[in-house]
């Protein structure tokens, strides 16, 4: 047999070793990921029911999903432990604090501006609301629209 007659064997066994080493490592990181959870741990499960870890067995968890309820799974059941602020994130509805990160998010534009008065409330110059003879041109142009024919939907008229 020639070398050119093996190839294809070779590079199917190839990419079967390449698959089961990728499922095998994503397994790994999986069972890690399940023998670190901690009671008061955040997770999902694979069915996508959020609950607070209470008690890690050695095979099971016990998930607390709200008051009275407790459920037995088995550990290969859990998803996902979430951490801390994607879990208040998604159960609670609480998002990240702002205020902790130094970004300020100001709830007027009048701080924005430097003054402590609102925006409109300046005294140097009142705001005029008169019409002007400068609107005069533009009231010119909407009366010349209207004697052009008006563009119809496709209707009969159309046809």
């Amino acid at each position: 047999m020639s070398l050119v007659t093996l190839l294809p064997f070779i590079v199917l066994i190839g990419a079967m070793f390449l698959m089961t080493r990728s499922a095998k490592k994503k397994q790994q990181q999986a069972a890690q990921m399940r023998d670190e959870m901690q009671p008061g741990s955040g997770v999902r499960t694979i069915g996508g029911m959020y609950a607070t870890v209470k008690e890690v067995n050695e095979d099971t968890v016990l998930l607390d999903a709200g008051p009275g309820v407790d459920l037995l799974f088995a550990k290969n059941a859990i998803g996902a432990v979430l951490s801390d602020d994607e879990y208040n994130r998604i159960v609670h509805g609480v998002e990240h604090d702002l205020k902790a990160d130094g970004a300020h998010v100001p709830d007027d534009a009048s701080s924005l501006t430097g003054t402590d008065e609102p925006a409109g409330a300046s005294e140097d110059k009142p705001l005029d609301l008169t019409k002007d003879a400068a609107d005069e041109p533009a009231a010119d142009l909407t009366k010349s629209d209207e004697a052009e024919p008006k563009k119809t939907d496709g209707g009969s008229e159309a046809k």
